[in-house]
C-alpha cells in the first residue's frame, strides 16, 4: 500500500533517558517526546476520532498532559503505553464534550433479513477475524479503516476499543459510562455492520 510505518518506541534505555530528561524539564527531552511518539499517536486518536483537527488537537493535549504528569510517572509501564492510554482517554473525552449532528442509524448497515427470517441476498456466515487482524492484512487494510471509519460513533468507538486497543468488556463498559450488555450488543452489531460494508463474512459472537 506504500504506507509508512509508524516510528518505533525507543528502548527501555532510551525510555529511562528520556524520561530522566522530561522530569529535568530538558526541552530536547520533549521535543524527542513528541517526534517518537507522535506518528502512532495520531493514528489512535484518528481511528477514534474521524477527523484530522480533532487527532491533532488531542495528541498535542496529550504530549502537554504528560510532560506536566511526568513527575508522578512511575515506570510501572512503557512511556508508549502511558501515552496510548492519555489519548485514547483524551480522545473519548472529546466524543463525549463535542457538539455533533443526530448520530446515523446502523441499521442500514446490517445484515437484511427477509419475511420468513432467512438472510435476504447473500448468506452471512461467521467470521473469525478480529477487526485488528483485518487492519494486519496489508490488501484489505484502507477498506477495513473506511468501513469503521463509516460506523455510527457509538458503535465505532466500542470496536475500537474492544477489538483494536485490545480492551476488556468492563473497561469498555467503564470508560464509555454503559452497561456490560450495552457493550455486547454494540460490538456484536459493530461487527456484523462491518463485514456487511466489507461484504465479508458476517461476525456472529458477541
Amino acid at each position: 500500500m506504500g504506507e509508512a510505518e509508524p516510528a518505533a518506541a525507543p528502548t527501555a534505555v532510551d525510555e529511562a533517558a528520556l524520561v530522566a530528561g522530561l522530569k529535568a524539564r530538558r526541552p530536547e527531552a520533549f521535543e524527542t517526546l513528541v517526534r517518537t511518539y507522535t506518528p502512532r499517536l495520531l493514528a489512535v486518536a484518528m481511528r477514534m476520532l474521524g477527523s484530522p483537527e480533532d487527532a491533532q488537537d488531542v495528541v498535542q493535549d496529550a504530549m502537554l498532559s504528560a510532560y506536566r504528569a511526568i513527575d508522578r510517572f512511575e515506570g510501572n509501564a512503557r512511556v508508549s503505553t502511558w501515552l496510548h492510554r492519555i489519548v485514547v482517554n483524551a480522545a473519548l473525552m472529546k466524543l463525549r464534550t463535542r457538539r455533533r449532528k443526530p448520530e446515523q442509524s446502523i441499521e442500514p448497515m446490517l445484515p437484511a433479513f427477509a419475511e420468513d427470517g432467512h438472510h435476504a441476498g447473500r448468506p452471512v456466515v461467521a467470521w473469525t477475524a478480529s477487526a485488528e487482524e483485518a487492519l494486519l492484512r496489508r490488501e484489505a487494510r484502507e477498506r477495513v479503516r473506511a468501513a469503521i471509519a463509516d460506523l455510527p460513533e457509538r458503535y465505532r468507538t466500542v470496536l475500537l476499543l474492544r477489538d483494536i486497543e485490545e480492551r476488556s468488556t468492563r473497561e469498555a463498559a467503564d470508560l464509555l459510562g454503559i452497561t456490560e450488555n450495552a457493550v455486547k450488543l454494540r460490538l456484536h452489531r459493530a461487527r456484523q455492520a462491518l463485514a456487511t460494508r466489507l461484504g465479508d463474512r458476517a461476525v456472529v459472537a458477541a
